[in-house]
């Protein structure tokens, strides 16, 4: 077994307390303050606590400058590790205060507007996927970000510390060789001006790591091996606090190997979930079988739009698969996730110029769960079906109800007030949908429905028509060959720029309105 002990230099001095002279010595050479990532693992707890002894070990007039350290909040983070998380950071705080070092923690967090439940039930994204990961830019990288560029607004420059390791893998090796500068201590970041990188424990094996939490106590009164215990029953690692959009690759995706949000659906299994379900906390069943639903409905074309948010209509060509003398159209699949086979005389083959006489004649809408059995022959004769956009608003409405009634059945066994998704998304995502055309304002009917609880929904004004208004809105608009949500998008637009006196940007976008692709098909 490698470790400590193997990893004795030269002068009998361990591994572990070169680590801490680099600490003090980085630490004095500058006043720029420092902004330590802690995700909750090993490798970030080891760089917090070597860098907390090296501080407690300097003489108090050498401690002059700030050190932040930061920890990412993705409203959606396993309910364990934030609550591991939340314990840490205050007994940190607690201790930095009791010794008089110039600590301080927080939580960074996304904007609601960005938040997970605000895009996937408001906005309707998709669920993340390896093609389309949108998750970790909005809910990790961004708040991180907007923290370090306050921070370098305040003082010109500043330092991040960050537990990454070049035996984690090849890539991750590859990532800080390709970022260091021969001979330097500090690594430029990549993307965020005046921000430096430094990487303290970048030499650590996996065994440098386990054998100096396991052989150290923590200086804040945390057991290191509650730490081993976590990981053993998560069957997981950890899911690193990620910085920087150019290498957020190489973070791995915290749903396999890692533990950090619940509800990732980028892996086919969440093994982090269920190795703690298998270890006893049998109250996250809800949550395993809710994130598994998450993934299941992502690629059903009748939970998704045929167009997306810009009203973008596209296509995408077709496979087909021989069996038995007969012909399939197939849908091939990620990973380990089954593929979908249909028939391909079940589909009727239309020209790509007569795709919008053929919706109106069969009365098809694709903003809803409608999904026309209808390949399209394209400009180049190759056979393409509709491309996929939004979940529908049938399809969120159905996403909030099933989220509810499991929040409003889930006890958290150390926390009566866990809240699977908060009361100021509630209110954006009633907000969106709004603007998405939602005028019967159907959320706090959802809510109520749902949780048998009420909550104080402020009136919204801008609710112009009752539902018999509405259906015979949507009657006079067939009449007249009018696209109903089209109609509502220009009433939104419309009166959210009622009553000012300069309506900048009013005709821009009702000229955007009118010229969304799946107008003009």
């Amino acid at each position: 077994m490698s470790g400590i002990i193997s990893n004795l230099i030269n002068d009998g001095t361990t591994l572990v307390e070169e680590a801490k002279d680099e600490i003090k010595r980085v630490y004095k050479e500058d006043d720029r303050p420092w902004v330590v990532g802690y995700s909750g693992g090993k490798d970030s707890t080891v760089v917090v606590q070597l860098m907390f002894e090296a501080l407690m070990e300097l003489p108090k007039n050498d401690l002059n400058k700030k050190i932040y350290v930061i920890s990412s909040d993705t409203l959606v983070e396993t309910p364990l590790i934030i609550q591991s998380i939340n314990t840490t950071l205050h007994r940190i705080q607690e201790k930095a205060m009791q010794l008089d070092l110039p600590i301080e923690t927080h939580k960074v967090k996304p904007k609601i507007e960005h938040s997970f439940w605000v895009n996937i039930i408001g906005k309707g994204y998709p669920s993340p996927n390896q093609q389309f990961r949108w998750c970790t830019d909005r809910l990790k990288i961004d708040p991180a970000n907007q923290f370090i560029t306050d921070k370098v607004d305040s003082f010109g420059e500043v330092i991040m510390l960050l537990g990454v390791r070049e035996s984690e893998s090849a890539t991750r090796a590859n990532v800080i060789r390709s970022h260091s500068v021969e001979g330097k201590i500090l690594m430029r970041h990549s993307s965020l001006n005046n921000a430096y990188v430094y990487a303290p424990i970048k030499k650590f094996s996996l065994d440098d790591v386990w054998n100096y939490l396991l052989s150290n106590e923590s200086p804040w009164g945390d057991n290191n091996f509650d730490l081993h215990r976590l990981y053993q029953d998560s069957n997981s690692g950890e899911c690193p606090l990620v910085i920087d959009k150019t290498v957020k690759e190489s973070a791995g995706s915290c749903g396999n190997s890692r533990f950090g949000c619940w509800v990732c659906t980028v892996v086919n299994e969440d093994k982090a979930l269920t190795g703690f379900i298998q270890n006893g906390q049998d109250w996250m069943k809800p949550l395993l079988n809710f994130r598994n639903y998450l993934t299941s409905i992502r690629d059903d074309r009748s939970m998704r739009m045929k167009y997306r948010m810009n009203g973008q209509v596209y296509f995408r060509e077709v496979q087909f698969e021989d069996i038995d003398d007969k012909s399939y159209v197939l849908t091939p699949k990620k990973g380990g996730r089954q593929k979908k086979l249909e028939l391909f005389s079940d589909y009727k083959v239309i020209e790509k110029e007569n795709l919008n006489n053929y919706l109106k004649t069969h009365n098809i809408d694709l903003s809803t769960s409608d999904d026309p059995k209808i390949l399209i022959k394209d400009d180049d004769n190759k056979l393409k079906r509709l491309g996929l956009g939004p979940f529908t608003m049938e399809a969120r409405q159905e996403i909030l109800r099933n989220l509810l009634s499991i929040q409003k059945t889930l006890h958290h066994p150390s926390d009566e007030s866990y809240e699977l998704i908060q009361e100021a998304e509630l209110r954006e995502i009633r907000n969106i949908w709004f603007k998405h055309g939602d005028f019967e304002d159907t959320l706090p009917k959802i809510y109520t429905e749902t949780t048998n609880e009420e909550l104080d929904w402020e009136k919204d004004e801008r609710m112009l028509f009752d539902e018999r208004d509405l259906s015979r809105l949507e009657i006079v608009c067939k009449e007249h060959g009018v696209d109903f949500k089209l109609f509502k998008k220009l009433l939104s637009i419309e009166k959210n720029h009622s009553g000012f006196k300069v309506r900048r940007g009013l005709m821009d976008q009702l000229s955007s309105a009118l010229k969304q692709d799946y107008l003009h098909l």
